[in-house]
């Protein structure tokens, strides 16, 4: 990619990424000066952390006492005093908490509720996620003021109108994104109202990680060699033109995965090219089948207990499954002293030995679920996807690199991973949006809609059954409801701030006087039906995205009567449902004519 161009903006701004993860987060940031190439920066110093030289993540751990207050959050949760502490004084350790915020359309057969560890009582997800928040804020407002020239002035100088972009897996749309917004506000980041969300911007983890990949990883225009990759994928590709590309986010929760036709030559241009997916198949979840097979494995030993299983599965994550690489090689868990052996069981000496193959059923699900997501995407695109680039924090497992590699999935497809920066790839990339706005057109993920009344047609079969649900509306004519009216449909590209509009094939009509306050039109959505037509056929494969109101009471007083068939005195408004699909999130709103110019209402 070229050169980043200088920022064009009047004033100084200060842009500020959370990656909120489900086991590590992180922030980076951008201090924007005018007439300067904008800089993107993380935050490399965090309490308890100091010592290790600059690590840019922290734990997504939170300690609440009794009283529900947040006594340790990050790093801090770790030491060893705080354990202690955190023990004599019963509180609460919150951990994997962001799963409970889980798209619940997402494919989760295989999460049971007792494999993530419960919220305490009184608090929900979206209080932990605006405390974790808080702290984030609190650790990024102590780096900036400590690692700037005056930063402590310059913080106070932009604390007011800090722009903030708060990223969230592919699969998270509009309960989710409500969910983050309202967050941010609890946490302070901005004030209550329309002004302060105008300050918050919600991205995938997908598109952040786009981003991240096209400033820092594509060596030149024609990216004939990705810089900065391992040694496997040394692969150089001259061919012009547009390129397929996806990008493969595996964090701790979730794996998000995203294609784009590209060119980065003579300028960057990004289309999105399918629908982007998410499947709920990371890390953790290798963890969670691994003390499955551990409860399993060692039930009959005296070291089956509950305690000493989830001290081996603790090790586990923290060891074995990251320096696993290859099925042929036995793997280790050291968890006990020399006199702690059950050799019936594996147990000598204080180690557990696992065979290589065990291990590596673990990490399947996984790799057939990204495999699977991949191969959808392969087939939704209309041009071949030629490298795909693996990032995030479950990217740094060889045996999961190397696995994908050898996939048949991915067979034609050159795949790459950074050498360094794994798990900074959303956090810098989420800042890099904000400056760049590389994407350009989006593809929808399912087919959006509302719910409508469609007139009835004695020639169609499926109308004749419906016949008993008919309606005779105040114009004369037969209407049957519980139609799906399509506003958008799923694979359907819009550019940047394209907008999808329908007009309701059922005004909201009215007899007497025409006093019509206003509009209230549910938004829904289905993915599961090729082709959907009645919501009450299959209702499992419909979610509610929003309901949209607009104040129609202006319009209504200019409304002229109109006489049924039957004699009868109503009033007709007509008016659109529109959807502006090309920004980061849906917007839904209702249009509609009053004396001569269009007026919008909506989210």
């Amino acid at each position: 990619m070229g050169s980043r161009q200088p920022y064009r903006g009047l004033s100084r701004k200060l842009v500020i990424a959370f990656d909120v993860g489900t086991t590590y987060s992180g922030a980076s940031y951008c201090v924007l000066d005018p007439g300067e190439v904008p800089k993107i920066l993380r935050v490399a110093r965090y309490p308890a952390q100091e010592h290790l030289g600059g690590d840019n993540k922290i734990p997504s751990i939170l300690y609440y006492d009794q009283e529900r207050v947040v006594r340790a959050a990050g790093a801090e949760a770790l030491q060893e005093h705080v354990i202690e502490q955190a023990e004599d004084e019963n509180w609460v350790k919150v951990e994997w908490w962001k799963l409970h915020l889980r798209a619940k359309n997402l494919p989760s057969s295989h999460i049971k509720d007792d494999d993530i560890p419960p919220l305490p009582e009184g608090l929900n997800a979206v209080r932990v996620l605006s405390d974790f928040m808080k702290y984030l804020f609190q650790c990024t407002r102590s780096y900036i003021a400590e690692s700037h020239a005056s930063g402590s002035n310059m913080w106070t100088s932009l604390e007011d109108h800090i722009e903030y972009v708060l990223t969230h897996p592919n699969g998270w749309e509009g309960r989710q994104q409500q969910q983050i917004r309202q967050a941010a506000e609890l946490a302070g980041l901005v004030p209550e109202g329309l002004d302060g969300q105008s300050r918050l911007h919600l991205l995938t983890e997908g598109e952040a990680s786009l981003h991240f990949c096209v400033t820092t990883l594509f060596a030149s225009d024609s990216f004939s060699t990705p810089i900065a990759c391992t040694d496997d994928c040394e692969v150089e590709d001259v061919t012009p033109g547009y390129k397929g590309v996806a990008i493969l986010d595996a964090g701790g929760g979730t794996v998000d995965m995203s294609v784009y036709s590209m060119s980065l030559s003579p300028s960057v241009s990004v289309e999105e090219i399918a629908p982007a997916e998410c499947r709920l198949q990371g890390s953790v979840f290798v963890t969670v089948r691994a003390q499955q097979f551990l409860k399993s494995k060692l039930a009959n030993s005296q070291f089956g207990t509950a305690e000493m299983i989830q001290q081996m599965t603790n090790i586990f994550d923290k060891t074995t499954k990251l320096g696993f690489r290859n099925a042929e090689d036995p793997q280790y868990i050291k968890f006990g002293t020399r006199r702690d052996s059950d050799p019936e069981f594996g147990i000598r000496s204080g180690q557990l030995k696992l065979a290589g193959e065990d291990i590596a059923k673990l990490f399947e699900p996984s790799i057939e679920a990204i495999a699977e997501a991949f191969k959808q995407q392969q087939q939704a695109s209309d041009i071949t996807i030629s490298h795909a680039f693996l990032v995030g924090g479950y990217a740094s497992s060889d045996f999961l690199f190397l696995s994908l590699q050898r996939h048949p999935a991915f067979s034609d497809t050159i795949l790459c991973r950074p050498g360094t920066q794994l798990n900074k790839a959303v956090a810098d990339g989420a800042v890099s949006f904000y400056i760049d706005h590389l994407v350009k057109t989006r593809v929808a993920k399912v087919t959006y809609g509302i719910p409508v009344a469609i007139r009835y047609d004695s020639s169609r079969l499926d109308h004749i059954a419906r016949k008993k649900t008919k309606i005779l509306s105040f114009s004369g004519h037969w209407m049957l409801p519980n139609a799906f009216g399509s506003i958008l449909k799923k694979a359907r590209s819009l550019c940047f701030h394209c907008l999808s509009a329908a007009r309701s094939p059922t005004p909201p009509v009215l007899s007497g006087n025409p006093c019509f306050r206003g509009a209230r039109i549910p938004a829904a959505s289905f993915g599961n039906l090729s082709d959907a037509i009645w919501m009450d056929t299959e209702p499992d494969s419909f979610t509610k995205k929003c309901t949209v109101y607009a104040d129609t009471s202006k319009a209504a007083k200019t409304l002229s009567p109109q006489i049924s068939p039957s004699g009868a005195e109503f009033y007709r408004i007509d008016y659109d449902v529109v959807l502006l699909f090309g920004l980061t999130e849906l917007k839904a709103q209702i249009s509609w004519m009053e004396n001569g110019v269009e007026k919008r209402y909506g989210l």
